[in-house]
């Protein structure tokens, strides 16, 4: 999941002729990244463990009947608390990330733990709606303060002859923790949901250990030029002067569509799959139909403790395990193809595999979406972070790269809330079982408000004799349970249309264009 990555390379070195940089080797790249790389690293690693930990579950969590340990809500009201928590995550940095530069990367760091920590633990000691959703917040607050400091430091800690693979790597560390995360959730659950967060205010701490090792790179520095500074009026008002600029409005308008679609993934996917995807079929395929004794395969597979089945967050984790073990690869083809040519190409890609995911409830076929969304990921997310940064002047390097989350924000607030409201109302198992009481089985108002939210499909299972598999198919056959995904996949079509018309743009106002900029949209 790239988006994490919110960075290109160093804007300090942006102004450093490219021609005149000695590119290291492969091995003498990694060797040159200082300790301090390594720590941030780690941090950033245990970080997403904890974070991806929860988020991959939450609507999961969120649904879960209160018999099972879930907070009983619909998808709508999880869509609330997820643009509560998109809005918070997505602006926070933009309003205080100058605040690592003023009391330090390392007291932020821990200040952001601080958070985090109170943010899992409120999950698990009020395991309501609204302890929920403060605790939401409050975990977007913490993910908010803690990106400025980690990759200031990470900044601060390369240089122009290592940047691209220091990058590489901290790409990896994300999606090693994103991989991870999900998989312990996966087995905590099944014992008790509070199980999960309280592991995760445990994995989050680990950080303090981190910060112990940590020494922030040219810090003297920093604090004399913030000690020499007598200037200090706003950017506010030459950023929305620069913002007005046709291209960069364009640029919003379009990535706003692509987060949107791209966002419905990650937060409206696992409730699909727990729903409607029969991941038996995948089992028997591996394993044979007994399924599989072995706790090592359960573990890495995200399987229940029948081993049996694949669970949602493990399905998931196919998008994380293939960036994890691929990335260099795509980002090698992203880089032939060139950068508007990669981000189409991607665009399609993710949006394609949101087209299947609506066509066709197979297991098999839910892997190869998921397979081609990922490669999508890969050429489209990191690309069109570079595309800002290269397109942006070479005195406000800085100023582009605050531009480039506004669509991400954007993008992800308006999808948080529309995402779910539309699975509820169309696709979500819930809301068609308690049609189905109504219209076939005749139960009253009274009656279906007794049944608690989240029981209503086992109610319909009892009632009609048949069985949980056979009711699934009922009511997939029934309905038009695509739909949501035939919705957003257009949106991020529309989203590739526009990139075309975009990139056509940019070509005819080369002229205003620097020759190395002119080069870098190719």
């Amino acid at each position: 999941m790239s988006q994490d990555i919110t960075s290109t390379e160093p804007a300090a070195n942006a102004g450093t002729p490219t021609n005149t940089i000695k590119k290291l080797g492969f091995f003498a790249s990694i060797a040159s990244l200082s300790y301090v790389f390594w720590i941030v690293g780690g941090m950033e690693l245990i970080e997403r463990v904890a974070f991806y930990g929860v988020k991959t579950v939450a609507g999961l969590y969120a649904t879960d009947p209160v018999s099972k340990g879930g907070l009983g809500v619909t998808m709508t009201d999880f869509g609330t608390i997820l643009m509560a928590w998109a809005l918070v995550q997505a602006f926070v940095p933009v309003f205080i990330g100058g605040l690592s530069d003023r009391i330090g990367y390392k007291e932020t760091i821990a200040l952001s733990t601080i958070t985090k920590i109170a943010a899992y633990l409120l999950m698990a000691f009020f395991p309501t709606y609204w302890g929920f959703m403060v605790g939401a917040i409050v975990l977007a607050l913490g993910t908010g303060i803690f990106k400025p400091g980690i990759q200031g430091t990470l900044v601060k800690a390369t240089n122009p002859q290592n940047s691209t693979m220091a990058w590489g790597m901290f790409y990896q560390m994300v999606n090693i923790g994103g991989w991870v995360g999900p998989l312990i959730a996966a087995q905590l659950r099944i014992l008790d949901w509070q199980n999960v967060f309280y592991a995760c205010a445990a994995i989050i701490s680990l950080n303090f250990v981190m910060l112990l090792l940590y020494k922030e790179p040219g810090k003297e520095e920093r604090e004399a030029q913030l000690a020499a500074q007598t200037d200090k009026k706003s950017l506010w008002r030459e950023s929305i002067q620069e913002f007005k600029q046709a291209h960069l409005i364009y640029y919003t308008i379009i990535f706003s569509g692509f987060w949107f679609m791209f966002m419905a993934l990650f937060d409206v996917l696992p409730v699909h799959i727990r729903d409607w995807i029969d991941t038996t079929t995948i089992v028997a395929t591996l394993f044979g139909e007994g399924g599989t004794d072995s706790i090592a395969w359960r573990s890495v597979l995200g399987m229940d403790s029948d081993g049996m089945t694949i669970l949602p967050e493990g399905m998931m984790n196919l998008n994380f395990g293939m960036i994890m073990l691929t990335c260099f690869i795509f980002a090698a083809l992203a880089q032939r193809l060139g950068t508007m040519n990669s981000l189409v190409v991607g665009t399609f890609l993710c949006s394609g595999a949101l087209f299947i995911i609506g066509g066709v409830n197979v297991a098999w076929f839910l892997v190869l979406a998921i397979f081609a969304f990922s490669v999508g990921e890969m050429l489209a997310s990191p690309t069109s972070y570079k595309l800002i940064g290269n397109i942006a002047p070479d005195d406000k390097k800085a100023m582009y790269l605050g531009f480039k989350d506004l669509p991400l924000g954007i993008g992800w607030v308006a999808e948080s809330y529309i995402g779910p409201m539309l699975y509820d109302k169309y696709a979500a198992k819930e809301t068609l079982a308690k049609a189905m009481l109504s219209e076939k089985y005749q139960q009253t108002s009274e009656a279906l408000a007794a049944i608690p939210e989240g029981e209503y499909f086992m109610h319909l299972v009892a009632m009609s004799g048949q069985t949980e598999q056979q009711m699934t198919q009922i009511l997939y056959e029934q309905n038009n349970i695509g739909v949501v995904w035939f919705v957003m996949g257009a949106i991020g079509i529309a989203s590739a249309f526009g990139l075309v018309i975009y990139s056509k743009w940019i070509i005819s106002a080369r002229s205003s264009l620097s020759s190395e900029q002119k080069a870098l949209v190719d």
